[in-house]
């Protein structure tokens, strides 16, 4: 019984100590923009024409004429020889024969095709600076005591604050 009454009385001396608040309105006095710097990038791009070195145009590899210098060498190896060296003259006659012929068919001159100019894009990243706004530093005057505070938004001529009132103990008073 008597820790309940102790318990009951501590909790109205909370109850009493606890602070009361309200809202009450104070004046503004300063109003200061606050920025940030920031990089933001972007895209800078630029065109040129450009030309190109002229090209050879390739119709392939043709084997129709060591084909031809083939069986022509062979035949002029054949009239040439005699006995077992008409057929080495024969061999040798359609070796000689495709070899020339092959070059005289592959070793013509090439066309040469003028190619048309193109466009080449490039681009790189830019960073541009710029300032961004993050709030306002407002100076404030309430019952004549002056306070700062940063708000994302411009309060006006006024903005609302709120107040707490707690009592003090008399000794705690009279220290101060």
């Amino acid at each position: 019984m008597k820790h309940l009454a102790i318990l009951a009385l501590a909790a109205t001396g909370a109850l009493s100590a606890q602070a009361q608040t309200f809202v009450d309105r104070a004046r503004v006095q300063d109003v200061q923009p606050q920025y940030e710097t920031v990089q933001v990038p972007r895209q800078e791009c630029a065109s040129q024409w450009v030309q190109d070195a002229p090209q050879p145009v390739s119709e392939g590899r043709g084997y129709g004429g060591a084909i031809i210098g083939g069986v022509a060498g062979g035949l002029l190896g054949n009239q040439v020889g005699k006995g077992h060296g008409k057929e080495a003259a024969t061999a040798a006659g359609a070796v000689i024969g495709a070899i020339t012929g092959d070059r005289l068919q592959n070793n013509q001159p090439q066309q040469v095709v003028q190619a048309s100019p193109r466009e080449v894009r490039t681009c790189r990243t830019v960073n541009d600076t710029q300032q961004r706004l993050t709030g306002y530093r407002v100076t404030y005057d309430y019952r004549g005591n002056q306070y700062q505070t940063v708000m994302r938004e411009q309060p006006g001529q006024s903005l609302p604050v709120r107040v707490s009132v707690t009592p003090l103990e008399e000794r705690e008073y009279h220290r101060n």
